[in-house]
């Protein structure tokens, strides 16, 4: 029998348990996740960051995120204000919430475009803010907490502004009619009635109606009244119905208010209160009739003086050669009719 080969391996060591330790002097090691995962990581992270921005974007455009702007950068002219003047009492009561408490609700603006934002609503709020700063010099009264809006026509930003201060403050009649005035002027509305529609739309026909009155108050003397705000509503409504039942009066008024010395609210009251009373006893026509001598010696004289009631409510006193007629009854539609049939021969 032929004696077996016995087999070596190429590699003694091949089972050795030991594995020998690789070079890495010259490999550093870097834990990384894989590239594919980093990148996904990144795009998700700029996604989240894009949408947050757009979020807020959003928010702020649709006035449901409160934004610091600097005082200098809001034009409070951008509309004519319903509010004439600040109460000086009020303001200053404002001013010190304003130094213990901070601005506690926003003011309303319009984006003008260039950095420049126009007022809607807040300014009494934006006033007192620009008092603060200018007798502390504090730099936190320097901004104003504002919420964007953005009205689609500038009806729209006139009617938040006057539903703004309605809700707050309440406005006088005087101030509801400027308003409505101003913004006929300015070619918001066509019309003086679609402007108190359309400002007003919430109150009843009774209250448009007065502020209608008010109407012929603003446009005889909105120029010489230094403290409109404080008329009455007995007062103005008073004073309206005189105007408009004689032109002449608005001079009248007029005069009255260029003649008198006013230093402040009551006064100006007095004024116009003294006015209408100067109505009230005047509120005959004293037309002025001169009656042509008799020239039939024959006829029977008529009395040269007298008193006598001619037709409801309108009285007639005759003295010498004139007429005058007083009463309810004497209106501008009344002298009108009898200008006419005087001028006819009858």
């Amino acid at each position: 029998m032929a004696k077996r080969k016995r087999l070596t391996p190429a590699q003694p060591d091949y089972l050795d348990t030991e594995t020998p330790v690789l070079e890495t002097k010259s490999m550093p090691f870097t834990p990384s996740r894989a590239p594919i995962a980093q990148v996904a990581g990144e795009a998700s992270a700029a996604a989240a960051l894009q949408e947050l921005a757009g979020e807020m974007n959003r928010a702020r455009d649709e006035g449901r995120l409160i934004q610091a702007l600097r005082l200098d950068e809001i034009e409070v002219g951008y509309l004519v204000r319903d509010r004439i003047l600040a109460d000086d009492a009020e303001l200053q009561v404002l001013m010190e919430s304003l130094k213990a408490r901070g601005q506690q609700a926003p003011i309303e603006v319009v984006k003008l475009g260039e950095g420049r934002f126009g007022l809607i609503s807040g300014w009494r709020r934006l006033t007192a803010l620009r008092r603060l700063l200018d007798e502390t010099g504090d730099a936190r009264f320097a901004t104003v907490q504002a919420i964007l809006r953005q009205p689609e026509t500038a009806a729209d930003a006139y009617v938040a502004m006057v539903e703004e201060n309605e809700i707050r403050v309440g406005l006088s009649y005087y101030e509801r009619a400027r308003v409505a005035a101003k913004a006929v002027e300015q070619g918001v509305y066509d019309s003086e009635k679609a402007a108190l529609l359309q400002l007003f739309s919430a109150a009843s026909r009774a209250k448009r109606s007065k502020i209608r009155s008010f109407l012929t108050l603003y446009h005889a003397a909105d120029d010489l009244l230094s403290h409109a705000a404080a008329i009455s509503e007995r007062l103005g409504l008073a004073l309206s119905k005189a105007l408009e039942s004689s032109e002449d009066r608005t001079g009248t008024l007029r005069a009255a208010l260029q003649g008198t010395s006013r230093k402040n609210a009551a006064d100006e009251i007095a004024c116009l209160e003294k006015t209408l009373g100067e109505f009230a006893r005047n509120g005959s026509l004293n037309l002025g009739l001169e009656t042509k001598p008799d020239q039939n010696p024959k006829t029977e004289r008529a009395p040269t003086s007298g008193y006598m009631k001619p037709v409801k409510n309108i009285d007639m006193v005759f003295s010498g050669r004139s007429v005058t007629l007083t009463g309810a009854g004497v209106t501008e539609a009344f002298r009108t009719k009898l200008l006419g049939w005087l001028k006819s021969g009858a």
